[in-house]
This record gives C-alpha cells, structure tokens and sequence, in this order.
C-alpha cells in the first residue's frame, strides 16, 4: 500500500490532525527503517465497559495496527486517582487503586474485540510517574508555563465563574503529557474533547529532546439521548458487549438526526454507501429503515451476520406484533417479596437511581405484564413470574425462589 493510500484511510473520519504532513513523514520514515510506528492512547480508567463513544478511537487506533503499527495503550492508574477534569465545570471524584484494577481487568476483556492482540502494548502509568520525586516532579512543572495551563477552555471557565480549580487538576495534563515521552510515543489518538490534552504531550517530547508526536483526534459520538456525548456516567451508552438484541434496541431508539452520524463512526460502510444512505434520508424515505440497517451493522461488528438477522426478527416480532422475547433475562427474588416498583428498578439494576426510576414511571414507561405502571407507590408482590418491561426495548423477568 503507498503512502498516499495508508494516508486516506488513516486520516478518514478524523476531527483534527497535528500536522498531516508529520504524520506523512514519519510514515515515510517506518518504511524505511522498517519501525512500526508507537501510537499510543490514554485508557479512561473510570468505567469497566467499552461503548460505541469509545469504540470510535479504538477503531481508529486498529487501522494503525492492520497496517503494521503498534498500539500502546497507558492504562491511567496512577492518573485515575487524580481524575481527569477535561470538560468538566468541577472536580472530578478521584478512583482508588482498587476501582482502577477491577474496571482494566474488564476493559482488557472487551477491547480485543476491536484490536489486534499481538500488536497492542499495555502500560500502566505509574510505573514511571508512581517513581517521581520531589525533584523530578519540579523539573516536569518547570517545562510549562502557567499562562499556558490556564488556555484550556474548561480551567478558565472554573476561574471565571469562582469554581474551584486545584493544583492536583492542573498537574494532570502534565502527567499524561510525560507519558508520551516516557513511551515515545510517535503519535497520540483520543476524542476531540482531549485535543489540549494531546498538545501538552507533544509540547513536553519537544522539551525532552523527543521527535514531537503527531495527534489525531476523532468526532465525540452523542449518546442515545441525541445531546451529551456517550458516556456511561451520563447513562446514555450502548455497551460493545451488551447483549445484541440490547445493542440492537437502543441503536432503534437513538435520535433520527444521529443516524448518518453512527454510520459514519461506528460501521465500516464505505464512504460511497454512506453518502448514498444519507441521500435517500433526505428525499423522505423512513428514517426507521435505515436504523435497522444500522442496528444490524453494529450487530454484525460485536457478534455475527446470523446474530444481526435473529436480533431483528425478534425486534419485529416484540414491537410489530407485541410478542415477548423468546429469551429474557432473570433475577430472582424470594417468593413472597413484597417491593416497592421504585426500589425494584434500582435493585435490578435496570435503571441507574431511584430519581431515575420515578422519572420514567410517570412518563409510562415501565410496564409488568404488559399493563403500564404509572403509581410510583405500587408494591409488588412476588408469587409468580413477571415479565418487567423498560422502555421500549428491555425485559427483565422477575422469578420467585
């Protein structure tokens, strides 16, 4: 493959790039002396499952692996106990050790299904940042100014309208910048949100004598709600490992206005297809068809062709001809249980609060037996199996014990 041809397909659906010409180079560069390129990716160590949102970059860095290159991903355990503040108008609760250990552990699980195992290099940054001292924590702030720490859009906010900002936030982007110079990174991926983030990196390799790396930073994907980008702390995710018929259900419930925007960040639908897909949405033709071709893509990316297909008969068969799904999920409880629907919601973790449980009670949402519950104070009695129903596309079914 020519330079040319790894260049279109490497900077394809990217937000921003740091400076193509680089990233030419140092292409130019790997052939010759026959070196796969290091690119790394800083790994959010605060959840243990992978969504779509994430997918995106992931996607990305598997280009780079399927054209020779190597994938390193820092693993934040020593920066998950600071918790990045990017974006955010306050603090950002730092995770324990503990936590950090749980989430990687089902993150590693999950991410092979998007990248490639013998070309992925996994680094926790405490091993060099863990080590510091004193000394060499003053030598690192004295390579940046303050002026240039206080740019980032979302520190200035917090200044300006009196929110707290500590030091321990401001050292933050420093330690993920040092990691690219402790990796040698020769390029660095993450979601546009991280773009000031990735500037540091390069800034510091400069400081260090390092070739610069080169950044690439991809679209942030809203979540099912059409308006916060996916995040599991938002609760607007759809997980790359949730069940198909769950992924399928919630890519149907997503906003029409997204859908061309999944195509194009979460399918591997050529440009052409997608063009044309978004062609025939604007002559009118029903935004539901080309969910479905869209669920069924996304299906057949985590699971199979044959999984796609038998997610989407069932699809029809629930929401057109009202039936039940053959397989339902269970959670038991012991016979005779007397419980409040709130306190069910929550304790069977299909909703993520009780707030949240009341909220979607009173919109109608919630449904047992196929009769809506609209009584926030109803309690239900467990003698027999009941068939709970969230939202439009998830069941639970309650079984005495």
């Amino acid at each position: 493959m020519t330079i040319d041809e790894q260049l279109k397909i490497l900077t394809s659906r990217t937000d921003c790039i740091v400076s193509l010409e680089e990233l030419r180079e140092k292409l130019i560069l790997s052939e010759k002396q026959n070196r796969p390129l290091r690119v790394k990716l800083g790994i959010d160590a605060s959840g243990p499952d992978i969504h779509l949102g994430f997918a995106v970059v992931l996607r990305k860095l598997r280009q780079f692996q399927e054209l020779g290159h190597i994938a390193v991903l820092i693993i934040g355990d020593f920066t998950g106990m600071i918790g990045d503040p990017t974006g955010r108008s306050k603090t950002r609760p730092a995770l324990s050790e503990e936590q950090i250990k749980t989430n990687m552990a089902r993150y590693r699980e999950q991410i092979f299904k998007i990248l490639i195992p013998e070309r992925t290099e996994f680094r926790n940054n405490s091993e060099w940042l863990g080590k510091l001292s004193s000394k060499d924590i003053i030598n690192l702030t004295s390579r940046y100014t303050v002026a240039r720490i206080l740019e980032r859009e979302d520190f200035k906010n917090r200044l300006i309208s009196n929110q707290p900002l500590y030091i321990h936030e401001i050292l933050y982007p420093l330690f993920q910048g040092y990691d690219s110079v402790m990796v040698q990174a020769d390029i660095e991926l993450g979601g546009a949100d991280q773009y000031w983030n990735l500037l540091v990196g390069r800034e510091l390799q400069r400081e260090f004598n390092q070739p610069e790396q080169v950044i690439i930073t991809v679209p942030l994907l809203e979540g099912t709600d059409g308006k916060l980008k996916m995040s599991k702390s938002y609760n607007n995710y759809i997980g790359i490992t949730e069940p198909a018929r769950e992924i399928y259900g919630k890519i149907m419930s997503i906003p029409d206005e997204l859908i061309i925007k999944y195509f194009w960040l979460c399918t591997n639908l050529s440009d052409d297809e997608i063009l044309k897909l978004e062609e025939r949405m604007r002559r009118g033709e029903n935004p539901k068809i080309f969910k479905e071709l869209l669920g069924k893509e996304i299906v057949t990316l985590y699971y199979s062709p044959q999984e796609a297909d038998e997610v989407q008969k069932e699809f029809e068969a629930v929401f057109k001809l009202k039936q039940a799904p053959q397989e339902i999920p269970e959670f038991k409880l012991k016979s005779g249980t007397e419980i409040n629907i709130v306190d069910l919601l929550v304790l069977t973790k299909s909703l993520p609060s009780k707030s949240e449980a009341r909220r979607k009670i009173k919109e109608g949402a919630i449904e047992i037996d196929g009769k809506k519950v609209s009584d926030i104070y109803y309690v239900l009695t467990i003698t027999d199996p009941k068939i709970l129903k969230i939202g439009k596309h998830r069941f639970l079914k309650i079984v005495p014990e």
